[in-house]
């Protein structure tokens, strides 16, 4: 991966003139990553870029996250910003209302799986379990180190044959497990749908997808979008799909003013 700011000339050639569709992540990308969920709270800087980034004409933006969609945007709490839940399970905006519509087998599994998870972590101090309504997740940042085979050992006895059998997914991410619906569709195919409705409904030719995440659940999105737009991670450089990174949320924050400084640049002629 390359630092983004080391080739700032070479991305502003890129980005001037072209009507850009930027995704963000939330945890870690907006907000940097803290010991629980509801901690995760982003700041009045953020919020105001975003806000004047959301007014730009030659911009739209989404906000991606494994959050459940009620959740993220009560923390985001801004007009004008598409937002998509649960990986993609869950899309709202301005004209969009996209839910998948899930088995009432994988629904009844799901309460099943976290009714045995809540009486089998319940003697692991640190532990949180978050319901997401499509999904679920147990978030371990606060257990003790001698205790996280313990939890990573009892996820799996609740998961594995399920998964196995195609019935529902088991993830992993940043100190989480994450029980989901067994369906081919992830952060990097909401993306690349968001893109394709928003082309033939704006008629607009030159977009350039920008996706800026930290997560291993970002991963899907670098790898499709890579080609066609600009992929960054947030963070401390490592394998993966992006071309770019951005060492912290602090530098998401300036890269997304260096956006809306080139945005209020008035487009060439040609």
């Amino acid at each position: 991966m390359k630092y983004l700011f080391d080739k700032w000339e070479s991305l502003q050639r890129k980005i001037r003139n072209k009507y850009l569709f930027i995704f963000l992540d939330y945890d870690g990308t907006l907000t940097p990553i803290v010991e629980t969920p509801q901690k995760a709270v982003i700041s009045k800087e953020t919020k105001d870029l975003l806000r004047v980034l959301a007014r730009a004409p030659r911009c739209k933006i989404a906000v991606i996250s494994g959050r459940s969609l009620r959740d993220i945007k009560k923390k985001v709490g801004l007009k004008k910003i598409i937002f998509v839940g649960n990986h993609g399970l869950e899309i709202e905006g301005r004209k969009i209302k996209h839910v998948n519509m899930l088995s009432l087998r994988y629904r009844s599994l799901l309460r099943k799986i976290k009714r045995d998870l809540e009486k089998n972590l319940a003697c692991v101090k640190g532990v949180i379990l978050e319901d997401k309504g499509l999904s679920f997740t147990v978030h371990y940042r606060l257990v003790e180190s001698g205790d996280i085979p313990k939890v990573k050992s009892i996820f799996k006895e609740a998961t594995e044959l399920l998964s196995l059998k195609n019935k529902i997914k088991a993830k992993t991410g940043k100190m989480i497990f994450e029980v989901s619906p067994p369906l081919e569709w992830n952060k990097g195919k909401a993306a690349l749908w968001l893109l394709a409705r928003h082309k033939f409904s704006s008629k607009e030719k030159m977009i350039l997808p920008i996706y800026i995440g930290d997560d291993r659940t970002d991963e899907d999105a670098f790898k499709v979008l890579n080609r066609n737009g600009i992929t960054v991670f947030v963070g401390s450089p490592r394998s993966s799909h992006a071309e770019y990174y951005l060492k912290d949320t602090k530098e998401v924050n300036r890269f997304i003013k260096k956006t809306i400084d080139l945005l209020a640049e008035k487009p060439c002629q040609n």
